[in-house]
């Protein structure tokens, strides 16, 4: 068996079926929220990680994966963000990191640390508009939701409607043309 690939970071995870799946494509440490009811000791631990290691938010990409990432990414801003599509989750009707084949999870985390490596980007500095996506398709059209869908997985940034898709491709740092690169990728496939 070949080495994993070795993650500094703290891992943050729903639960202990996404820790077991993780560590079958990546040598990493997590923590689990066990849902939303997280308790103060798993935040103290959140907290120390994200100090010391910083930390990766890896959540189902569902309502309730969301709603964990969310308010994580409040208490630890500059935490890293690893998205999977939910296509690449889903097992008999179940949605969840525990699911996902072991080089979507490589390829989710390598992003994630691709982008957390990249200086700070400050919206003002973002050259991206709103502009840009409706000339890309990405907003306002027929289809739009699904070329922002799969443009977010392109990217490794996860799904969003196109004001929120905006600000993640401000705030992932992703520039005008990593992002036509990316949406011609997926035209021509």
């Amino acid at each position: 068996m070949a080495d994993l690939l070795r993650i500094r970071e703290t891992v943050i995870v729903e639960g202990r079926d996404d820790t077991i799946n993780l560590k079958k494509a990546v040598d990493c440490f997590t923590i689990e929220t066990h849902g939303f009811g997280i308790r103060r000791e798993t935040w103290d631990a959140i907290e120390k990680a994200y100090r010391e290691r910083g930390i990766i938010i890896f959540t189902d990409p569902d309502h309730s994966g969301e709603e964990i990432r969310r308010k994580l990414t409040e208490a630890f801003p500059d935490a890293g963000q690893a998205y999977i599509a939910r296509s690449d989750a889903l097992k008999k009707g179940d949605i969840g990191v525990e699911n996902a084949a072991p080089e979507v999870i490589v390829e989710a985390l390598q992003k994630a640390i691709s982008h957390m490596k990249k200086p700070a980007v400050h919206q003002e500095e973002s050259d991206i508009t709103m502009q840009d996506l409706e000339e890309l398709g990405l907003s306002g059209g027929s289809g739009s939701r699904e070329l922002r869908e799969m443009a977010g997985k392109y990217l490794g940034i996860g799904y969003a409607n196109a004001k929120g898709f905006l600000t993640k491709l401000r705030g992932f740092g992703i520039k005008r043309e990593e992002l036509n690169e990316a949406v011609f990728a997926i035209r021509n496939k």
